[in-house]
């Protein structure tokens, strides 16, 4: 009988701290199997964020590091330029990159650093509780906004592929999504995709992933693919936001 499914070798095979139905655990997944398969993983540098992603730093088989709050961009800046020989990547969420870390983020990419950001967006703030996060969506309800997030008093919600795609540092962002099986083969190849223009010198690269939070959005993990669909998608629409194909 042959094996046709394995735990990639980047992705250590040790239990996740994630709630039941959270997709973080299938990122991870996509990121090492990219990894695998760009046969990188002797030369790869991730940097682990603060947030529900602090501790990535147990689940891949690569050099981690922990960056503060929202910094994971400078120091990723700092890595690669010591080691431009090496892959480094980001893994932040919406708290982390979109809020504390939008300067971090926003000059990365406007200066083009050659490093690939995986940004995963479950619209809250997930380890601490579910605040309002920059991601929220209009009338979405957290601990801080019992009544749903109102324009007036909280702002709009921050769409960072749009920003970003304002930049002309930004050689590739890209939108997916992991609440059916298409979206997340979708996001393999927009992983890929930002890991292999690294590879090849181009530029900054960031992939934002919508994802769930069914403990804070008070769902089942069902519902909560149900909402990404629904609520998020149409926010957050799905695409290329920005690819520049240069010559290196």
């Amino acid at each position: 009988m042959s094996k046709i499914f394995k735990i990639p070798h980047a992705l250590r095979d040790v239990p996740n701290h994630y709630c039941p139905g959270c997709t973080h655990g299938i990122i991870h997944r996509l990121v090492a199997e990219v990894i695998d398969e760009l046969d990188i993983e002797g030369s790869t540098i991730g940097i682990a964020s603060v947030g529900c992603t602090y501790n990535s730093y147990d689940y891949f088989n690569v050099d981690m590091i922990q960056a503060a709050h929202g910094r994971a961009p400078a120091v990723a800046t700092g890595v690669k330029r010591a080691n431009p020989d090496k892959i480094v990547f980001t893994y932040q969420g919406d708290g982390d990159l979109a809020a504390i870390g939008t300067a971090e983020i926003v000059h990365a990419a406007t200066r083009s650093e050659n490093i690939t950001v995986i940004f995963v967006n479950n619209a809250i703030y997930g380890m601490t509780n579910g605040q309002m996060a920059p991601t929220t969506l209009i009338g979405q309800v957290t601990q801080t906004t019992p009544n749903g997030r109102n324009a007036n008093d909280h702002g709009f919600p921050i769409r960072v592929c749009e920003l970003l795609s304002a930049l002309d540092g930004c050689v590739y962002i890209e939108r997916v999504s992991t609440n059916n099986i298409i979206n997340i083969n979708k996001s393999k190849k927009a992983i890929k995709r930002a890991f292999n223009n690294q590879i090849q010198g181009k530029g900054f690269s960031i992939v934002e992933i919508l994802s769930t939070c069914p403990t804070n959005w008070g769902l089942t993990p069902i519902e909560s693919m149900k909402w990404i669909e629904s609520n998020m998608i149409p926010v957050y629409p799905l695409g290329i936001f920005k690819e520049k194909d240069l010559e290196v």
